[in-house]
């Protein structure tokens, strides 16, 4: 999907950043092919509609129109709307709390979220000299807490161990008092997939959060997801 976005988008800009001249009709034209990229890559038809707006406005403004390469202006304009509309800053975690603090991970079933982890716990400790215990909540998918043991060796964190048999609020708590215990800056904690029509696994999921208070809760989504 974002190979043939980036092909349709390019190919679209080059077809006007030569241009010596900018009228409302290339500008229309390159408009309707980056909509029509935008929306065959399953972005939302509102945020479309606004990011199309945004930059017709701009590329009709003095500053566009005027400029010595106004072909080059407009794909500047196309580029810093796309980082506004992706997102241009990044929100750190706030890890602001008394150790160990707690990252509580959720989301739907195949999203990630184990692999996840581990990732997270390798950019803590080599990026932020955190040590980090990580302890998987998951008592119902197969091999799971298996899983989470095998990719934190892989990424050198400290594996809390659990059992399938466990109560997934008594796992979170156990492995909390162990990072207390041995002085463990950061708990990431894993936890089974789950859809918001599954009332039992939603009040789980409800109950774990109150009892650990998790300074940050992260929500893992398939970053293909339109």
């Amino acid at each position: 999907m974002f190979d043939n976005l980036t092909e349709r988008l390019s190919q679209s800009l080059r077809n006007v950043a030569g241009t010596g001249k900018l009228t409302e009709d290339n500008i229309k034209d390159t408009l309707r092919e980056v909509r029509m990229a935008l929306l065959e890559a399953d972005v939302a038809l509102s945020v479309v509609k606004d990011f199309v707006e945004r930059i017709r406005t701009q590329a009709l403004g003095h500053e566009v129109m005027q400029s010595l390469s106004p072909g080059q202006a407009f794909v500047k304009v196309v580029f810093d709307e796309l980082v506004k509309t992706m997102g241009d800053a990044n929100e750190t975690l706030n890890l602001h709390a008394a150790p160990p603090a707690v990252v509580l991970m959720a989301g739907l079933q195949g999203a990630g979220k184990t692999t996840t982890v581990a990732k997270l716990a390798k950019f803590l400790q080599e990026r932020q000299k955190k040590k980090v215990l990580v302890v998987s909540c998951d008592v119902y998918r197969p091999a799971a807490i298996k899983q989470l043991e095998t990719v934190a060796n892989d990424v050198g964190a400290t594996f809390f161990p659990s059992h399938k048999d466990q109560d997934p609020v008594a796992i979170a708590q156990a492995a909390i008092a162990e990072g207390k215990l041995k002085f463990f800056d950061v708990v990431i904690v894993d936890t089974a997939g789950r859809l918001h029509v599954d009332a039992e696994m939603m009040g789980e999921i409800q109950r774990l959060h109150g009892a650990i208070k998790p300074v940050e809760t992260l929500f893992v989504v398939d970053a293909m997801t339109g």
